[in-house]
Order: C-alpha cells, then structure tokens, then sequence
C-alpha cells in the first residue's frame, strides 16, 4: 500500500472478528516499533502482547468496552521514564511522547497488513499497572486492540486546513 493509502485507510476499529493473527503479521507490526524515533534514540518503552483469550477478565477491567477483548491480542505500550529523555530547560519528560509515536508507527503498519487497531488512552491506569506489574519508573501511556476488523467506520469529520494551520512567514 502507498503511505497516503495507509494513512487514509487506518480507522478506530470498534468491533473485531475471531481469527488468528498470523506470526508475520503480528512481528511486521512489532518490528515497525523498533523503527519508531525517540528522543535521542533512548528507546525507553517497552510493548507488551496481551493475549485476550487468556487475559479477557483482566483486560475488561481495565477498559470496558466489549470490543476492546474481541481481537485476537491488545497492545500496550510503556514508557521507561527514567530512561527518557528530558528536556532541561523544563524538564519535561517525553516518556508519553516517546510511547505515543512507537503505538502510531504500529497503528499503522497493522493498517497496512490490513489488520484492526484502535488507539485506548481512557483506561483504569492502576489496574492496568497492577495487571501488567510494571515499576514505579513504567507508565502504561496507550493500548490498541489488534487483529482482523469486524466494524464499519464512523463517519468522522476533519477540520479544513485553513482551520488549524497557522503560517508564520
């Protein structure tokens, strides 16, 4: 697929069927992490692969959507905040950042294999921190449900670019 392909293609699959994965498409989607730019190449994240038959109970509490356990596996993606980088003038860790951008290179090369994903950032952060054992220097920053898409997408409007872009010349 073209990249202006993928990038049109990709949508918040809210429903999802009952088929494997294949190994592949499941590493094709992995190894795009791996690819992803991180303030100044720290790779501080880590992802983890849940298995939703194995794990539907926990993973239900910590989002509920029923959807969110239909595909075959759910991804989260950790931020290692102490080996982030921060910025020094405001110390702004980008831990968050640095997660947000390894989930969207994985987004869309599930998109571009043509599987399902669905960005979660609204879900019960202590349970999923209990569930996953992560340490006090980890933070669960997104999941996304992954596998074979079973929904329509919604009709959502994007802005015109006159109503966002702002030239400074």
């Amino acid at each position: 697929m073209e990249f202006i392909d993928v990038i049109n293609e990709r949508y918040s699959v809210r429903g999802y069927l009952d088929k494997p994965v294949e190994k592949e498409k499941l590493e094709y989607v992995l190894k795009a992490a791996t690819i992803a730019p991180t303030g100044v190449n720290a790779q501080a994240f880590k992802v983890y692969v849940v298995d939703t038959k194995k794990h539907k109970e926990d993973l239900s509490k910590i989002y509920g959507a029923k959807w969110f356990v239909e595909a075959p596996y759910v991804l989260c993606v950790v931020g290692i905040k102490n080996e982030a980088w921060t910025r020094p003038w405001d110390m702004k860790n980008i831990a968050d950042i640095d997660a947000t951008i390894v989930m969207d290179h994985m987004i869309l090369a599930a998109t571009d294999v043509g599987l399902g994903t669905c960005y979660v950032g609204a879900f019960k952060k202590n349970m999923a921190h209990q569930f996953l054992n992560l340490e006090e220097n980890e933070e669960a920053i997104l999941f996304s449900p992954l596998g074979y898409g079973n929904a329509a997408p919604r009709d959502t409007p994007r802005k015109e670019l006159d109503e966002f872009v702002v030239y400074i010349d």
